[in-house]
């Protein structure tokens, strides 16, 4: 296994370290995708609720995409600089430039920190709430859960959702200082309780890894049972979250209702009849269709009204 520390190959240019190939294994884009996919749902929703013509905001609507875009991908090149011992030992993580030695590990560092200096920036040229929230996601990330939980406890999965919920209120606050509107809440809440169920089936998936790494995920410190009853509960929550939508949206509230009921029945039905891969996998691959079915609504519903 490769020392963490890494032997650089010297054999690599400046053009190497700006290669696309490597800068989207250090910023992490299909993290940046998935995450603009909520900010964005989340703007679309203030759109909505205070009835703001989409085409109005368009200048706003570009810079605050580039914003979150680059506080995400900052905070995820942060996390591969400090995560690349644990990296080194996972499998699905060992391709990874601050882990192969295609790139010198501070490279990452000072390329996140610069991203989420500019992402900040361009948040505050269109809301200082936007920006604060952007940079309360990019604390929790960084801080709270990569350097303080990750490593010592079985709630690093919560902490962690902290940040995940925070784009969708990032697209909000574009659009509207009131944080505490009930839509406003109803995104995070939604995002919040998505996110354990997701995070538990990739963790069921990974467990040899995560067990090997040392890192203390649920499935590897309580066991796969424990992990599956606490999927259920959080799906049991998300479930009675999607009634906060009833008064402004009922197509969301419905169809999050309908698609949460259907997650939670799948896990219910393969909890002793499918073995624990099988249900993990069925678990992860309905998390991704649920998400991404739920923000296509609410930006669909914010263009036709």
């Amino acid at each position: 296994m490769k020392n963490p520390e890494l032997v650089v190959k010297e054999s690599f240019s400046l053009k190497h370290y700006f290669s696309w190939k490597v800068l989207k294994l250090i910023i992490k884009t299909g993290i940046i995708k998935s995450n603009l996919m909520g900010m964005f749902a989340g703007l679309c929703l203030a759109l909505y609720v205070y009835d703001i013509s989409f085409a109005e905001r368009i200048p706003v609507i570009i810079l605050s995409l580039i914003g979150t875009a680059f506080v995400v991908g900052g905070s995820g090149a942060i996390n591969n600089y400090y995560d690349r011992d644990i990296d080194a030992i996972m499998k699905r993580t060992q391709d990874r430039p601050t882990v192969d030695g295609s790139i010198h590990p501070k490279f990452a560092l000072w390329l996140g920190i610069f991203l989420v200096a500019i992402g900040i920036a361009l948040l505050l040229a269109v809301s200082y709430l936007a920006a604060f929230i952007g940079f309360l996601g990019f604390a929790f990330y960084v801080f709270a859960y990569t350097m303080l939980t990750k490593r010592t406890t079985i709630y690093n999965t919560e902490v962690g959702c902290l940040s995940g919920a925070m784009p969708p209120l990032i697209g909000w606050a574009v659009i509207s200082t009131d944080i505490f509107h009930p839509v406003a809440l109803g995104l995070f809440a939604f995002m919040f309780l998505w996110q354990p169920p997701h995070f538990y089936a990739i963790a069921i998936r990974r467990l040899k890894e995560y067990k090997a790494a040392g890192v203390p995920m649920l499935p590897v410190v309580k066991g796969i049972y424990r992990t599956k009853v606490q999927s259920i509960i959080y799906l049991v929550l998300l479930l009675a979250a999607s009634f906060i939508f009833w008064p402004y949206s009922k197509i969301i509230a419905i169809s999050m209702f309908i698609l949460t009921l259907a997650w939670m029945v799948l896990g219910i039905w393969g909890f002793k009849k499918l073995k624990e891969e099988k249900w993990a996998t069925l678990m992860f691959v309905f998390s991704l269709n649920h998400l991404t079915i739920l923000f296509g609504l609410m930006m669909i519903i914010s263009f036709i009204g």
